[in-house]
């Protein structure tokens, strides 16, 4: 099996490193990367993954953020150019995590008719600041989340997919689905955990407040109400204050832990420590140089049981889904009437 990533990044220089090595190290083949107008040191790094023969860098100058574009020309090429069989398509704060053996383990156990496999958003919150390292740092992970339809908040339950390789594919806003004739949805199984560290310092929300802000407000899903807060508060000089209402301080752990609502969970700092170079340097080890292939152990028991309470609300997430593209549809054919016999009619009662 070859297993290609595709992976859109702008100024993630904080985080593209780890993401990469870690998925390298869990089984991903190659990564396709769409570079778009990073100022941070992320195109050096993309860079250095190239040189080593690992990675395709693809840059994209546009600043109308249009994602599902962008990746849906990835995961083509990740279907032809490349003869991949399996696609995961990522954000640069996502880390897939297989729920036991290796990623290629879990893809290569779904059954022949299916094409699309789900992956369950687990998130990570900012915690004080003791390390510049996002990773040493955010240990503390989010077991209620809100509704997936609830867009105020980006803490909300929501699925990404992987999918079998397909040159016609099409991956919507967010990388949220795939969508091809050939490709049939496996519903109501989620084997991966997609740990997700959104919110990793003020400096890192407050680019992505401007990026996301100009970006979507270009693009015709547009912005969230999230997106628009962090937007609002950048421009107010409140963003510190902003991006301290989500940090999780030790009295509010206390109280997580004890009422089910925050984990700890050391999972990625320990991948990480694990592949990393030696050195002062924040480097990491790929596999081809010494460096070991990560595993991942079979979850006990007890933690099964806390994930499929977590993930069963990704049910409501098809429901969702398709009473927006029923909405989607209805606003189409009621344009369509007014550039067509409707608007006619109207100018001519005007």
């Amino acid at each position: 099996m070859k297993l290609v990533l595709t992976l859109l990044a702008r100024d993630e220089a904080d985080v593209v490193d780890a993401q990469i090595a870690f998925h390298l190290h869990a089984g991903v083949d190659y990564v396709i990367a769409t570079d778009n107008r990073s100022e941070d040191g992320t195109t050096e790094i993309l860079e250095r993954y190239e040189r080593a023969g690992r990675l395709l860098l693809l840059r994209e100058e546009g600043d109308d953020m249009r994602q599902d574009r962008w990746v849906t020309r990835m995961a083509r090429l990740a279907a032809g150019e490349l003869g991949a069989d399996w696609v995961i398509n990522a954000d640069a704060d996502e880390f897939w995590w297989p729920r036991s053996g290796s990623l290629k383990d879990v893809l290569a156990s779904v059954p022949e008719r299916y094409g699309v496999v789900r992956g369950c958003w687990r998130h990570f919150v900012p915690r004080p600041w003791t390390d510049p390292f996002f990773a040493e740092r955010m240990t503390v992970r989010l077991c209620a989340p809100a509704h997936p339809g609830d867009k105020e908040t980006i803490f909300h339950a929501h699925q990404k997919v992987a999918h079998r390789a397909d040159p016609e594919v099409s991956i919507e806003p967010g990388n949220h689905d795939a969508r091809s004739p050939r490709l049939a949805p496996l519903r109501g199984w989620h084997p991966l955990e997609v740990l997700h560290f959104s919110l990793r310092s003020p400096e890192q929300l407050g680019r992505k407040a401007v990026r996301d802000w100009v970006g979507w407000t270009q693009n015709p899903h547009g912005p969230t109400l999230h997106q628009e807060r962090a937007y609002e508060a950048q421009r107010a000089g409140r963003l510190e204050e902003y991006y301290d209402s989500f940090v999780v301080t030790d009295e509010d752990l206390t109280a997580g832990l004890t009422d089910g609502s925050l984990a700890r969970d050391t999972r990625l700092r320990d991948a990480l420590r694990a592949i990393a170079a030696p050195g002062p340097e924040r480097r990491f080890v790929l596999p081809e140089d010494g460096g070991a292939r990560l595993t991942f152990s079979r979850p006990g028991v007890l933690d099964d049981a806390v994930y499929a309470s977590e993930a069963s609300v990704l049910a409501d997430i098809d429901g969702v889904v398709r009473a927006e593209r029923r909405v989607a549809v209805l606003e189409e054919r009621l344009a369509s009437l007014e550039r067509g016999a409707l608007g006619r009619l109207r100018a001519l009662v005007r």
